[in-house]
C-alpha cells in the first residue's frame, strides 16, 4: 500500500530510528526490506546504469514501522516503472520521491550558457571537482537549484553543477525564442568580443565552438546579443554564421586531422573541454564538435559508440579521425578500463591530450614513440558519419537553431 507524505519535517520527526539502507548491500534486512532495494536496483540498473547521465539516487529508510522511500530521479518512466511495480506489493511505505525537473524552478527549466566557457562541478560548490565544461551559447536542461548553484544537464546527458552567473535560465517560450534567433559561432581558437567596431574596449572573451546570437551586421563585424542581454561586437574574420557553417558541415577526416592540430599545445585541464583547457576525452569531443559532432564527454562513453576498427594493434587498418582507446584489459577477475583516448592522424601518429595537446607514434623507431600507451592499447572505434544514438549530428538535430 503507498501513502504520499506531503510534510517531510512532521515524517522525519516522527521517525524514532532512521536506518540507511544501501542499495549496493542487503546484509542484515527481513525479506520485506530486500525485496523494496532489489526492486529499486533492478529500475536503477534498466533504466540509469550510468549515473553520469541518468539521476535515479533512490533510498530507501525504516522507522521500525513502515518504510519510505526518498531520494530524485530526472527519469520520469524509471519513477512510473517503480512505483508499478510496487503497487501489488503488501510492503506498507511512504512515497518521498522527487522528480526532477524542480517545481521550484517555476518552469525556468531551461537555460543558455552565458560566458565563454562554464566550468561544471560534480557537486555545488567551487572547490568541487571539475566535471567537465560547456562553451557559450551551449542549451542545457535546469533540474534543480540548490544555492547559487544549478544542476543541469548538457546536450551529451551529463549531470553536473554550475554557478548562476554561468547560465541564463528561460521557460519554454524564452528558450523557443532563442532557438529561432540568427546565431554566429566563434571559429578562431581564442579572441574577445568588443563593446564597439574597431575598439580595444573588451565585453568578454571567446573559445571556439562559441555560439552567440546576432542582432546585426556590417562589413567587418557582427553585433551580436548574450544570453543576458548583453551587446557586442565580433569580427567576421574570426565567426561564421551558424546556419552556414552547419549547411556546409560535411565533414572528412582531413578536416578532423587539420582541426586537432589547430589546438596543438593547449594545456592538459583534468575536467577540461575547450581551447582554454581540455582533458583526453575533452580534446576529442572538442575536434568532433567544432566538425558538426556532439560525442559523449568520457573516454569510457565514447569507447561504447561508433563501429570496431581493431583491438589487436593492426594499425594499418585504421583511418585518420578514429579513436584510439587505452587502459586496463579485462582479465578473469576484472572488467576492462578504459582512461584515455587519442585520436590517429595517420603515418602510425595519434594526438591526443597528454601534459598538453601533443602528437605520439605507435613506430618503435620514431622519436616520440609512446611505449606506455602502445603497451596498454586497447580498441580502436570509427565515429565519423556513424549514426549511433550517443552521437548528435548536428546538422540532423537542431540544438542551436529552431
Amino acid at each position: 500500500m503507498i501513502r504520499i507524505e506531503t510534510s517531510s519535517k512532521k515524517l522525519f520527526r516522527a521517525i524514532l530510528t532512521v536506518v540507511l539502507i544501501t542499495l549496493v548491500s542487503c546484509e542484515g534486512v527481513n525479506s520485506e526490506e530486500k525485496a523494496l532495494l532489489s526492486k529499486v536496483h533492478e529500475i536503477r540498473e534498466q533504466y540509469a546504469p550510468d549515473k553520469r547521465t541518468v539521476l535515479f539516487d533512490i533510498r530507501v529508510f525504516s522507522d521500525a514501522k513502515k518504510y519510505i522511500l526518498t531520494g530524485e530521479t530526472d527519469n520520469e518512466i524509471a519513477l512510473a516503472e517503480l512505483r508499478k511495480s510496487l503497487e501489488s506489493s503488501d510492503v506498507e511505505y511512504i512515497d518521498k520521491i522527487k522528480l526532477l525537473p524542480s517545481d521550484e524552478l517555476e518552469g525556468k527549466t531551461h537555460a543558455i550558457v552565458n560566458i565563454s566557457v562554464a566550468n561544471l562541478r560534480s557537486n555545488a560548490k567551487h572547490s568541487a571537482e571539475l566535471a567537465t565544461q560547456a562553451t557559450l551559447g551551449t542549451p542545457v536542461k535546469v533540474l534543480k537549484k540548490e544555492g547559487g548553484w544549478y544542476y543541469i544537464q548538457t546536450p551529451d546527458k551529463y549531470l553536473s553543477w554550475v554557478d548562476d552567473g554561468g547560465i541564463q535560465l528561460m521557460n519554454d517560450d524564452e528558450f523557443k525564442r532563442w532557438q529561432s534567433a540568427e546565431k554566429i559561432i566563434y571559429s578562431k581558437t581564442y579572441g574577445h568580443s568588443y563593446t564597439q567596431e574597431n575598439t580595444d574596449a573588451i565585453v568578454s572573451d571567446l573559445v571556439a565552438g562559441d555560439v552567440i546570437e546576432t542582432v546585426s551586421s556590417s562589413d567587418a563585424f557582427y553585433e551580436v546579443k548574450y544570453p543576458d542581454g548583453r551587446k557586442a561586437f565580433v569580427s567576421k574574420n574570426d565567426a561564421e554564421n551558424y546556419n552556414e557553417w552547419i549547411d556546409r558541415m560535411n565533414p572528412t577526416i582531413d578536416d578532423l586531422v587539420t582541426t586537432s592540430k589547430q589546438l596543438m599545445g593547449v594545456p592538459y585541464l583534468w575536467g577540461g573541454t575547450s581551447t582554454k583547457g581540455m582533458d583526453c576525452s575533452g580534446f576529442t569531443k572538442t575536434i568532433y564538435f567544432l566538425n558538426g559532432m556532439v560525442i559523449p564527454r568520457d573516454a569510457s562513453q565514447q569507447v561504447h559508440t561508433g563501429k570496431s576498427i581493431d583491438s589487436v594493434q593492426e594499425f594499418d587498418n585504421l583511418e585518420k579521425g578514429d579513436l584510439l582507446f587505452f587502459g586496463r584489459k579485462a582479465t578473469d577477475s576484472t572488467a576492462e578500463r578504459v582512461v584515455h583516448v587519442g585520436m590517429w592522424i595517420g603515418n602510425n601518429e595519434f594526438i591526443h591530450a597528454s601534459n598538453m595537446v601533443r602528437i605520439s607514434s605507435m613506430d618503435p623507431n620514431a622519436e616520440n614513440f609512446d611505449e606506455w600507451n602502445r603497451n596498454r592499447y586497447l580498441r580502436t572505434k570509427r565515429i565519423l558519419k556513424e549514426q549511433d544514438p550517443d552521437l548528435i549530428h548536428l546538422a540532423q538535430t537542431p540544438l542551436f537553431k529552431e
